[in-house]
């Protein structure tokens, strides 16, 4: 494991923070730059990091963490000339919040799990004055993802079905209504119980210990994989897949993944 130290640690902080007040000053795009502009980038830099995370890239998950710290900055500089917060401020708020929220660790109380931890954590979320245990999930995250913070935090109030079996049986029922929806025709109905079939999926998910959002983007890479292997075989036949009926796609397609699974085995 590496290891670090505090007085490296800090100089290199405090050179990135200079850096960036450096840029804010002198840079023609940093000083035009305002929390509106900044918050696309910032969504997107995310994003990069979870891909660099899901592909065990140490060097990419490195370089992206940097970019996301730089945000913080930036979003901490145009704070503080807005005279709205400052650095400091975001530094201790985050740590003083920690210390509030882990009396396991700073305090007397008690815990056997990391449920009891989560528990702990929306029950001191309460008292701080949230009317509700869904009010800290983002209006802005991905569906799959705000979907599954629904659930968990649900599940903190004893919200939840008690076995897996439960939630399946869920899924047949909710398909069965999908079906019926789709034998009614009734556009706004199947959107709907659409919605709850995936729903549901998604709480499967979570009760096999499976990360849904991590399950699905494995698949999306599967396919595209598969897909543009797919077009390269068309390619050297000297054919393009519009050109090609479905059987004859189906055949590479079936190829390729025999392939694969023969090259894992």
């Amino acid at each position: 494991m590496r290891t670090e130290s505090f007085p490296s640690l800090h100089a290199a902080f405090e050179r990135l923070v200079t850096i960036m007040d450096e840029l804010r000053e002198q840079c023609p795009w940093d000083r035009k730059q305002t929390m509106d502009s900044l918050r696309p980038m910032t969504i997107e830099e995310t994003y990069e990091l979870a891909d660099a995370i899901l592909q065990q890239n140490s060097g990419h998950v490195r370089e992206e963490l940097g970019d996301l710290l730089l945000h913080i900055l930036f979003y901490a500089r145009i704070g503080r000339e807005q005279d709205q917060f400052t650095l400091e401020e975001v530094i201790t708020g985050i740590a003083d919040k920690l210390v509030t929220r882990h009396p396991h660790i700073y305090g007397d109380v008690q815990v056997k799990d990391e449920d009891d931890v989560k528990r702990n954590w929306e029950k001191l979320k309460m008292k701080e004055g949230k009317t509700s245990v869904l009010s800290g999930v983002p209006r802005g995250l991905p569906s799959l993802v705000k979907a599954i913070r629904i659930q968990e935090k649900a599940r903190q109030v004893g919200f939840e079905w008690d076995h897996k079996e439960q939630v399946f049986e869920k899924i047949q029922e909710e398909l069965a209504e999908l079906q019926e929806a789709v034998a009614a025709a009734a556009p706004e109905k199947m959107e709907e119980e659409l919605g709850d079939v995936l729903f549901s999926l998604i709480n499967y998910a979570r009760f096999l210990q499976v990360d849904a959002d991590r399950s699905l983007e494995r698949t999306n890479q599967k396919f595209m994989q598969r897909f543009q292997a797919m077009e390269a075989k068309a390619l050297e036949a000297g054919r393009s897949l519009n050109e090609m009926t479905l059987v004859e796609m189906d055949a590479i397609w079936n190829h390729i993944k025999q392939q694969q699974s023969e090259s894992q085995a």
